[in-house]
């Protein structure tokens, strides 16, 4: 394990699923009319993104690459396989739920969400900061209760968001990702 590097590329990983977030936005939004709903639709899936980067770039991943670094080989193993692996995965997973909801939330930006859109959208989010508090618990010692908070609030919001309109619950969404 090479420390700098290792930390360096999972950074690369969660930058491209962020960025193939914000494509899937665009791809979605292009087969649309372009409308005042869409343009908030899609400001609100811009800011979900930047709350996502914000969270993992702003201080854990900073200080568990020092760690990584200051550790001794076999720590680094076991913090490479943990982190990187274990905790990495979900991040990942929860980003490409995400995308695949906020394109089914554009789609249907006049209407409510279904039940697999509402799940992606909400528990993608949710997944992405109850991994990022376990990477953190893993490298820092405590849990991020603010990011424990927003996943179980995003849990929560997944059943509700079934019976508000789309842009709404996308709204909802981006305002607890943005407050964690």
């Amino acid at each position: 394990v090479e420390p700098a590097h290792f930390a360096e590329r999972h950074g690369l990983f969660i930058i491209i699923a962020l960025g193939e977030s914000i494509v899937s936005l665009g791809v979605g939004a292009s087969q649309l009319t372009l409308s005042a709903r869409v343009i908030i639709g899609s400001l609100l899936g811009i800011a979900v993104a930047a709350a996502l980067w914000w969270a993992y770039f702003d201080v854990v991943a900073l200080v568990a690459a020092r760690r990584l670094r200051a550790a001794d080989r076999a720590a680094q193993v076991h913090m490479a396989r943990d982190s990187y692996t274990y905790m990495h995965l979900p991040m990942v997973t929860g980003i490409v739920l995400f995308a695949v909801g906020e394109k089914r939330t554009l789609e249907g930006v006049d209407g409510h969400l279904h039940a697999v859109t509402a799940v992606s959208l909400c528990g993608g989010v949710a997944l992405f900061f109850l991994a990022m508090s376990g990477f953190r618990r893993r490298n820092v010692g405590g849990w991020n209760r603010p990011r424990l908070v927003a996943s179980g609030a995003l849990a929560a919001l997944a059943p509700i968001a079934l019976g508000l309109p789309s842009l709404v619950a996308l709204a909802l969404v981006a305002l607890i990702a943005v407050g964690d």
